[in-house]
């Protein structure tokens, strides 16, 4: 219960910030989702305002080593029905914060040092919370940068530490912003830059996330490795193409539970913006489960058109999704899809289905009421690729076998949300979620119900 002594200072930093940081525009730039991405070199020569002040701290006579704050308060309230599909499972509940403050220290043109602490914290749910969104104190990101080169046409750098990292759509390789607890690694990444390309070298280690304060526990090994890369054709879109290599030891999928050193090998072409939109990807996965061999695939279509000159900004879409799944439990092949280090929330607020097995047909439209609102309506039909294989959580981990049942379609999803953003630092967030039940989940769960999702988010960031 002493953790809800934090809300009301929360809340109160929030409105003092807010009122403090609207005085003046952000010159530097946007806030981005890697905090570490911002510069605020430019704030070299700026009015001493309180925003730049803390965001341009000179530690050097002639300013060429300066040190950046920032942080971020997020409390978010979520209820659920029938949230497991199990009738009379009730009403439940929970209410989650996410507090984040880093440090960025420029030593000058070539050494960097970023650090940053995060606390997520979780009352309420009956079950207790889950490693996603409860980890009371954890050191986030702790890197050293050190640039080997910087020219106006090519940049080479070198990061060792802790970070936290983030590729493409975020299918395969996320930070996991939409849960409490975000998603970090530790290892080596190389980074090289020249116009209209880029690539990134990287080994890393994951930790198991404990919900204690400075207790998550390092694996040790090395769990992924890779190679990201973009180029950017003029009129012709961006190519994404990677490698990612990962090993787990006790990797559980219903053919069973056995060492996995599994590979992806992928593309993907997309374009952002006004006009038409896409975002097309397809990958290959090979490896060893144990000592049979994997083979498995996905495929993902997101298309879309944005009527800019028309009222509120219409943009139409249609997502269309291919995850194969294991065809015959037992047979010492898998052909389950393992989607690595995903988002959560891929396919709703709070989803029970994760992207393994799945094939899916998502239409969406969202609609721009104002520069501040913003709304979405979504509505995703969920079938299993195979029915020798059960349904995966939005993490990748097993959820329930399926091959009790001779059935595909698993249910639809029905999803409402809206975004208001007060300033660029203050913004909230409202979603809604019903999920209808197929036939099979009527053949796994005999006493089933519907699922029913509410949520409500208010952010701060500096």
């Amino acid at each position: 219960m002493m953790r809800f002594s934090y809300i009301p200072i929360g809340l109160k930093a929030v409105f003092i910030l807010s009122l403090c940081c609207c005085q003046f525009k952000l010159s530097a730039q946007a806030i981005r989702l890697m905090r570490y991405d911002e510069d605020y070199s430019k704030l070299k020569d700026s009015s001493r305002t309180f925003y730049n002040r803390i965001k341009f701290i000179p530690v050097s006579s002639d300013k060429k080593a300066y040190l950046t704050l920032g942080g971020e308060i997020r409390y978010e309230y979520g209820g659920k029905i029938n949230e497991d599909w199990i009738k009379d499972q009730g009403f439940n509940s929970s209410f989650l914060q996410r507090y984040a403050v880093y440090a960025d220290l420029h030593t000058g043109k070539y050494l960097r040092l970023f650090a940053q602490v995060n606390s997520a914290l979780e009352n309420g749910s009956k079950y207790g919370a889950s490693p996603v969104d409860e980890d009371q104190l954890a050191v986030q990101n702790l890197f050293a940068e050190l640039t080997l080169v910087k020219t106006e046409t090519k940049s080479l750098g070198l990061r060792v530490g802790r970070q936290e990292i983030n590729y493409g759509s975020g299918r395969l390789i996320s930070v996991r912003e939409g849960t409490t607890v975000r998603q970090y690694f530790t290892g080596a990444k190389v980074m090289y830059a020249i116009p209209r390309f880029s690539v990134d070298a990287f080994v890393m280690e994951s930790d198991d996330v404990r919900p204690g304060v400075f207790d998550n526990k390092p694996s040790h090994q090395a769990n992924l490795w890779g190679a990201y890369s973009n180029l950017n054709i003029e009129q012709g879109g961006n190519f994404d193409f990677y490698y990612l290599g990962i090993r787990r030891d006790g990797a559980e999928f219903e053919e069973g539970q056995q060492k996995e050193v599994r590979h992806t090998v992928a593309t993907r072409y997309w374009k952002s913006g006004g006009g038409f939109i896409y975002n097309l990807e397809a990958a290959y996965q090979f490896g060893k489960f144990g000592q049979g061999n994997i083979s498995a695939w996905t495929a993902a279509i997101d298309i879309g058109y944005t009527f800019e000159q028309v009222k509120f900004k219409p943009s139409l879409n249609l997502r269309n999704d291919y995850i194969s799944g294991d065809r015959k439990a037992g047979d010492g092949k898998l052909q389950s899809f393992n989607p690595l280090y995903p988002k959560g929330g891929y396919f709703g607020f709070n989803p029970l289905i994760g992207p393994s097995n799945l094939i899916d047909l998502h239409p969406y439209l969202t609609l721009s009421i104002t520069d501040k609102l913003s709304t979405q309506a979504d509505v995703v039909f969920n079938w299993r690729y195979a029915k020798g294989d059960g349904i995966y959580r939005p993490s990748g981990n097993f959820n329930t076998a399926g091959s009790a049942s001779a059935h595909s379609f698993i249910g639809t999803t029905y999803l409402l949300s809206a975004d208001y953003r007060f300033n660029p630092f203050f913004s909230m967030s409202f979603g809604g979620q019903y999920f209808k039940t197929g036939s099979f989940i009527e053949d796994i769960i005999p006493l089933n119900a519907d699922s029913r999702f509410f949520n409500a988010q208010v952010s701060y960031k500096f």
